[in-house]
């Protein structure tokens, strides 16, 4: 046990020495990093609770918050998940994942996230109202994640997310991996738990293809036309720091209680908090409701407002059927709300 202590609190301050190099310039550069479908959350009920669920999501919900929690399966050892979000400006988000737990082995997971943005059409600088053509452009995330129980405490996990997006006649992949640590009954107290995360940590990412091509303009005739290639700045991954803490609380054999938050320290946005609560009726029902604000910038640039979502755990002879909805307001008129289906089953 004292070595398991001894590897958390390493990992820990692993963690705060990364993330003093990463986050440096945080608040300096706010918006001015790339890849940032990287941050839209996926999963009803995390996004119900103000996207608070760092030490208290679990199983496949939990992939986006913590990997570290997908060891946390209890009795179904595989699981299957799909979400589908309306997201802003018409943007649609879909999601899928599968798990199991290998036996002394600990718990793997696949994951893939793709965004349904629609066509635009190709403007050109001789061309600026359109040529006639459109594009659609592809965005995609791939996930690999392992995790497992150091203890009936403690759990570990690692994400590597590989990244692809796709305009027209560019293109750019990149690599981003997310770490976690989870401690439940944290200092011996029933139902608290505390969760550390380290999200979007990787090499720059760079645009690439035949769309750099310009043509060279020849003063003379000499030599046939030819082209010169620019070259595109790289841009770096919008990594976050999150610590955070939960409680359950169970009134009695029907009725549970579920509070949690987090400090969410962003390499280009403003640092966040975030605070969420869930209501279970007999591990069937649940009601939530959550809200987050960058608390040290203008209240302008706090895009959204309320979450809140339900949702319902159904034992359909063996395998387990989970439903949630959640609903988050987006403060900018013309954006529209946000709207989340999930659907999972426990096999």
């Amino acid at each position: 046990m004292k070595k398991i202590i001894f590897s958390i609190g390493f990992i820990i301050i692993l963690f705060f020495l990364i993330a003093e190099s990463i986050f440096a310039g945080g608040g300096r550069r706010n918006g001015t990093g790339g890849a940032t479908e990287l941050l839209i959350p996926v999963g009803a009920r995390g996004i119900a609770m103000g996207s608070s669920t760092l030490s208290n999501s679990y199983g496949l919900e939990a992939l986006f918050w913590n990997p570290a929690n997908i060891a946390r399966v209890g009795e179904y050892s595989t699981n299957v998940m799909f979400s589908h979000m309306e997201h802003i400006a018409d943007i649609g988000v879909q999601y899928g994942a599968v798990s199991t737990d290998i036996e002394s082995f600990g718990s793997i997971a696949l994951s893939i996230k793709s965004l349904s943005i629609g066509e635009i059409p190709v403007t050109t600088i001789s061309n600026p109202d359109g040529t006639g053509a459109v594009f659609t452009p592809q965005f995609l995330t791939l996930g690999l994640t392992y995790a497992r129980m150091l203890s009936d405490r403690i759990s570990v996990g690692l994400t590597a997310n590989l990244v692809t997006e796709k305009l027209d006649l560019v293109s750019a992949t990149g690599i981003a991996f997310n770490v976690g640590v989870t401690y439940t009954n944290f200092a011996d107290v029933p139902g608290l738990g505390i969760a550390f995360v380290m999200k979007n940590v990787g090499p720059q990412m760079q645009f690439d293809g035949s769309g750099l091509l310009i043509p060279a303009e020849t003063p003379s005739l000499n030599r046939p036309g030819q082209f010169y290639k620019v070259e595109a700045a790289s841009f770096e991954l919008p990594s976050q720091l999150e610590i955070g803490a939960s409680y359950s609380y169970i009134v009695n054999e029907q009725n549970a209680l579920q509070f949690s938050g987090i400090f969410a320290n962003n390499n280009f946005y403003g640092d966040e908090l975030k605070a969420g609560f869930e209501y279970g009726y007999d591990k069937m029902f649940f009601i939530r409701a959550g809200y987050s604000f960058a608390y040290d910038l203008d209240s302008d640039y706090n895009t959204y407002g309320i979450n809140a979502g339900v949702g319902l755990n159904y034992d359909l002879g063996g395998v387990l059927l989970r439903v949630d909805y959640a609903y988050r307001a987006v403060q900018y008129e013309g954006l529209g709300d946000n709207h989340i289906f999930s659907i999972g089953f426990g096999l």
